[in-house]
């Protein structure tokens, strides 16, 4: 039987890992926001995931600050050569990790068994991603993360902005096109930005997704699809958390809620990831995320933030409803890699069949699958098998496309 607190982190780990205007583009890349993120600067600082976690193991380390168009300052690090030392002679990797954790997860395991090194020790240029709220990604050039304002934000943002700014400042500082790995949260914002193939598109060389998040109307977690269909993150904003997750104190008796709903077991969760990710406390994330992402488990839908009324939806996209983002529209040309497993609880594998019919056009030899029975959601980062399993294959997938 798993202790409640156990049973609480489980739940904000699974817990799918300025306003949007309708008219802007996803990727502006104008001049100013080039301009915006060539003034980001190489940190300093002592407690860094670079000291912490990639130093320790013999690896070189570079800490950047990278400054989003809305004003969020990204911590990314870069791991420029492999425990060689030789320099890298392949494109940047760009790594964006999921919901609820930050880059360090790519680093948890032995550098054998961490994509973060294993990547540095093929010789590929390795960049980390960290989510703006997680916790070396805090900063605002106006806000602090104690303002309510500075977490009025869905993943439609991290689309339109993080994504954007990361992408340009690899692009910007390498001179290269930029291979991306994406896991959870961290595919769904690849997909939306390909779907509007904007101007960064063409940045990319290819882009690897796993356990990928699109659509999410099979998802078979119980507990999670009961704490959607009870508006648990609408309620907890309308009580003005504008963090997820509140405190525990919170959070506690709302899951006590859930799991005593009928057909509800909370052990179910216990084989939906491994353990590892237990002994690292959630990293932080806006409720008005978990908002949009249980918008996508009520209503089967990938579509933008949905506001709750008409009015208030025409106010931010001059439309009733919310622009969907067409996974079909994902430039049939773009090389993709897609790693799902059959033990997933949140990128079920039904859903990822779905997302797969979507890129059925795909040119011949431009979309990949590798497909474990075995595998969980976090297996696809933290799996002690993984390097045999999804990285061997989707680094061939690298090397073909790095020409």
């Amino acid at each position: 039987m798993l202790n409640f607190s156990s049973v609480l982190t489980l739940l904000v780990l699974l817990f799918v890992s300025p306003n949007v205007s309708a008219i802007d583009k996803v990727f502006p890349g104008n001049a100013k926001d080039v301009d915006i993120i060539i003034k980001s600067s190489i940190s300093d600082d002592d407690d860094t995931i670079c000291k912490s976690l990639v130093q320790t193991q013999g690896y070189a380390c570079e800490e950047h600050k990278v400054t989003t168009k809305d004003g969020y300052i990204l911590s990314v690090q870069r791991i420029p050569v492999g425990r060689s030392g030789k320099t890298a002679s392949k494109p940047p990797v760009l790594l964006q990790h999921g919901l609820l954790v930050d880059a360090a997860a790519w680093l948890l395991n032995t550098p054998d068994e961490s994509l973060g090194f294993i990547l540095a020790d093929n010789g590929f240029d390795v960049w980390l991603a960290n989510t703006r709220g997680t916790k070396y990604s805090r900063g605002h050039t106006s806000l602090s993360s104690n303002d309510s304002a500075y977490w009025e934000w869905s993943w439609d943002e991290l689309v339109q902005y993080d994504l954007s700014a990361l992408v340009q400042y690899v692009q910007y500082k390498t001179g290269q096109k930029l291979h991306y790995v994406g896991h959870s949260l961290g595919t769904l914002i690849a997909l939306a930005a390909f779907s509007e193939q904007g101007k960064l598109i063409n940045m990319f060389k290819s882009a690897a997704l796993l356990s990928p998040i699109a659509h999410l109307n099979q998802i078979p977690s119980q507990l999670t699809k009961e704490a959607a269909q009870l508006h648990i993150a609408e309620e907890l904003y309308s009580l003005g958390y504008r963090q997820f997750p509140p405190g525990w104190d919170v959070l506690g008796p709302i899951l006590e809620k859930i799991c005593n709903e009928p057909d509800t077991n909370c052990s179910e969760l216990m084989t939906a990831l491994t353990g590892e990710l237990l002994k690292h406390e959630p990293q932080p994330t806006a409720t008005k995320n978990i908002i949009h992402l249980s918008q996508m488990i009520r209503t089967g839908t990938i579509a933008m933030y949905d506001y709750g009324s008409e009015d208030e939806n025409k106010e931010h996209y001059g439309q009733s409803d919310p622009p969907a983002y067409n996974m079909k529209n994902i430039p049939k040309e773009l090389p993709l890699f897609l790693g799902y497993g059959g033990q997933d609880m949140l990128a079920d594998a039904n859903d990822v069949k779905a997302l797969l019919n979507d890129l059925k056009d795909h040119d011949n030899g431009e979309l990949v699958e590798v497909y474990s029975e075995e595998y969980a959601h976090a297996d696809f980062v933290l799996g002690v098998n993984a390097s045999q399993v999804v990285y061997d294959p989707m680094i061939s997938f690298f090397d073909f496309h790095s020409s």
